[in-house]
């Protein structure tokens, strides 16, 4: 039943997209599938953990918008300084930015030096927390703070069993706010990220789910001990315990979790790579269309032309051969459902083969349709993204700025 449902959607999807003004490759956003993912979201949270939104997974602002204002959050993490410097112009003084991963001091130098002139209300020094991960990083932001005469917010990344980076024992830590106490003045300690993926990405043999996320979580919380008996002068409510992502935000739903924020983005598009167990009542609702340029009976290959007939036979999938406009993403065929890359005539950013049996209903400017398998970089491949309602193509959303 589930590929009869697929196959009137995606040929509704079809129809319109033929009746559309252009015909080039596109990243569709559904939003009703959206909106349904949403009310998953909201419906998982607890009320005591803040959603922040994460920039880098919907890397366009009508789509940031829209989710914000469905999810009534003001909270954003952002990867990258030309989004960052992009969102400034655009966010109001109710906006809290936590940036995902230590930036360089020459990015942040650069993002400040060059702030764009027009304001919205956002303030760019009490507004953005600033991640870092070593004592050398703080002590550079410490600098660069007097340099700009400015208090800057500084978020402290912990390593709570990724290993990919920040403090990871209760000593380092407690020297890192040590320097933080000695530069009040121009630094204000703003909270602890932690990020987990690792809970439900370790094969079971080597480590439990379970044993994984008690592990990660009971560091969070003595780091947290440590700053409320060791550092009282830098404890405050409004302290941001950052953590999770789609793949663990389930795991934080209790009132055991250490944390009061938890950064999503790609689940509510849902990707191919987010088809995971934890996320199976979310939706996919991003895909590519692109449309067919050219048909033809059989697969011809260079110099391999008399063998046409004996692929035909070897696979049957070969019968009929498409050319559709662009290729190589990062991304995997959806629909027509029986199709395949020409894997012996090879991927092509301009036009792609793909082969498919004598039952395909596929013509010339029907669209091909792929789901990504990430949305961070496959969307920011497209000009801009088409917001679909039932079928019906709404008014273009522009990407963020990305230089």
């Amino acid at each position: 039943m589930k590929k009869i449902t697929d196959e009137t959607y995606f040929k509704a999807l079809n129809l319109s997209l033929k009746n559309y003004k252009r015909a080039i490759p596109c990243l569709l956003i559904d939003l009703n599938r959206l909106d349904t993912n949403i009310n998953t979201l909201k419906a998982t949270l607890p009320t005591a953990i803040n959603f922040r939104l994460v920039v880098k997974s919907l890397p366009s602002y009508n789509l940031i918008d829209y989710i914000l204002k469905k999810t009534n959050t003001h909270k954003l993490m952002v990867f990258h300084q030309p989004f960052l410097t992009d969102l400034t112009s655009k966010l109001n003084e109710k906006h809290d930015v936590l940036i995902g991963k230590p930036m360089p001091i020459k990015t942040a130098e650069y993002y400040y030096n060059n702030l764009p002139k027009n304001s919205t209300g956002f303030n760019p020094y009490q507004q953005i927390q600033w991640l870092v991960d070593s004592e050398q990083r703080i002590q550079e932001y410490v600098d660069l703070a007097k340099k700009l005469n400015q208090k800057l917010h500084l978020n402290i990344e912990i390593d709570v069993g990724l290993h990919r980076g920040g403090f990871m024992t209760l000593n380092a830590l407690r020297n890192a706010l040590s320097i933080m106490t000695l530069d009040s003045q121009y630094i204000e300690f703003s909270g602890l990220m932690g990020y987990d993926p690792h809970v439900v990405k370790l094969p079971y043999i080597i480590r439990s789910k379970e044993k994984a996320l008690q592990l990660a979580n009971t560091f969070y919380q003595e780091c947290k001990d440590l700053i409320k008996k060791e550092f009282s002068s830098l404890w405050s409510s409004t302290l941001t315990f950052n953590g999770a992502g789609s793949p663990t935000l389930n795991l934080h739903t209790s009132n055991n979790s250490p944390l009061n924020d938890i950064s999503v983005g790609s689940c509510l598009v849902k990707p191919t790579s987010f088809n995971i167990p934890s996320l199976k009542k979310y939706q996919p609702a991003c895909y590519i269309a692109t449309p067919v340029l050219k048909k033809f009976k059989g697969t011809t290959l260079p110099a391999l032309e008399k063998f046409k007939n004996l692929l035909s036979l070897i696979n049957s999938k070969n019968k009929i051969s498409f050319f559709i406009y662009g290729g190589y993403w990062k991304a995997d065929y959806c629909y027509p459902f029986n199709i395949k890359e020409n894997g012996l005539f090879g991927a092509s950013t301009n036009q792609t083969m793909i082969n498919t049996t004598k039952k395909s209903i596929l013509e010339i400017d029907d669209f091909v349709f792929l789901q990504p398998q990430q949305s961070e970089f496959v969307f920011l491949q497209f000009g801009e993204l088409l917001p679909i309602r039932k079928n019906s193509i709404q008014q273009p959303w522009q990407l963020l700025k990305n230089n």
